[in-house]
């Protein structure tokens, strides 16, 4: 099919829910992609953060095709090993004790609020069920996640949503005013991806974890776009020092495959009880197979080392980038503020030369596959240069 003959099927059929790019991709190898009309691109978006070791990586696509001829979906009313060998791969390598497979970083996100409200009315009573999350963060889409989530321009169209959050800046102060009697967590990501690539203040983010620990107070890390070695670490929150409760992952996890993640420690793990949470489709056999071969990779050391050097070799290229007026983020999670053109305007041109970027607020976003290299980098900046300059 043509591009346009794609198009006008999409526009038939699909609801309008995404602002596309005229791009239909059809194949890709590594950190390049193929469209409809065979043009090549570079990606520096990995299906938001989603394609951690590029695409169809050899590894992963034999693991996941194993499996798929083994068997594709078993309920969750019996024992999957594969499922068990993820969980204990996971909990293992983070020091958690127990782990909720979904579909998602929504599901995962719901999963982290619903443990925290079960927790806090069991320990506390039954009004105890008030969580804070940070201002301009991004929790999901469910009418749970967007009530958690803290920017107005989510909260639109869908209300009523579920009560109980309040929304605090990233700082004490803010902190203190915004937790209550009724206080059972605090939610927070290390990194404002879709809020516009935002670290948090190291200072802040211990003190946080202190205030929590000492008012016992859940610490719920959203990591569904930080985690898996986007940063450089397995998890951004150990860039940080600090151990939360909670901890959520998705996207990059399943390399692929759609898959939520939520961690709890020792003192969590049988919050939950049969009928309380479930997932017809979470912990399916094959997509914990392609995790598990992400997590071979992903989990290494020497792995995580290369994606700090990569980091800072990509934020070191684009800083020094005539058109660029500032760079912020860690690892390969990077965003660009733009002199003299719009974030939506270069990423179009960006398209139109053959490379792949995302956008966050007025900022350029970058989540390349974490196997991309030297020279990909290199090239990819080089269009990217033409496109703003």
């Amino acid at each position: 099919m043509t591009f346009e003959e794609i198009k006008e099927q999409n526009e038939q059929s699909i609801m309008h829910t995404y602002g596309r790019f005229p791009v239909a991709l059809v194949s890709g190898h590594g950190v390049k992609a193929v469209d409809s009309e065979g043009k090549e691109y570079i990606d520096f978006t990995s299906g938001i953060g989603v394609n951690s070791l590029g695409y169809c990586d050899e590894k992963w696509v034999q693991a996941v095709a194993k499996q798929a001829a083994k068997l594709q979906h078993t309920s969750n009313l019996y024992y999957s090993p594969v499922q068990n060998e993820l969980a204990q791969t996971l909990c293992g390598l983070m020091g958690f004790s127990r782990v909720f497979f979904g579909n998602s970083g929504a599901e995962a996100n719901e999963c982290a609020i619903k443990l925290a409200r079960k927790y806090g009315t069991d320990t506390y009573g039954e009004n105890h069920h008030h969580i804070v999350t940070l201002q301009n963060s991004f929790h999901g889409r469910t009418v749970t996640t967007l009530a958690a989530t803290g920017q107005d321009g989510f909260h639109q169209y869908f209300t009523p949503f579920t009560p109980g959050f309040s929304y605090a800046k990233p700082e004490m102060g803010s902190i203190k005013e915004s937790v209550n009697g009724n206080t059972c967590a605090v939610m927070i990501e290390m990194i404002q991806g879709e809020g516009g690539v935002v670290p948090l203040d190291p200072g802040f983010v211990k003190e946080l974890g202190a205030f929590c620990k000492e008012r016992d107070i859940l610490l719920i890390v959203d990591e569904v776009q930080t985690g898996i070695g986007r940063t450089g670490k397995l998890f951004c929150f150990q860039n940080y020092g600090i151990q939360p409760d909670v901890v959520t992952s998705a996207k990059g996890l399943g390399g692929g495959l759609p898959i939520g993640a939520c961690l709890c420690s020792e003192r969590l793990k049988d919050v939950l009880g049969p009928g309380m949470h479930g997932s017809t489709f979470g912990g399916n056999p094959v997509v914990c197979a392609g995790a598990l071969a992400v997590l071979d990779r992903v989990a290494k050391e020497s792995f995580l080392e290369e994606v700090r050097q990569k980091g800072e070799y990509f934020k070191e290229k684009l800083s020094a980038m005539e058109g660029v007026e500032s760079v912020r983020g860690m690892g390969l999670m990077l965003g660009a503020k733009l002199k003299n053109k719009t974030a939506k305007e270069a990423a179009q041109k960006c398209a139109e030369n053959g490379l792949l970027v995302l956008t966050a607020k007025d900022l350029l976003r970058f989540l390349p596959p974490l196997v991309i290299d030297y020279p990909e980098i290199d090239a990819g900046l080089a269009i990217l240069s033409k496109a703003i300059s």
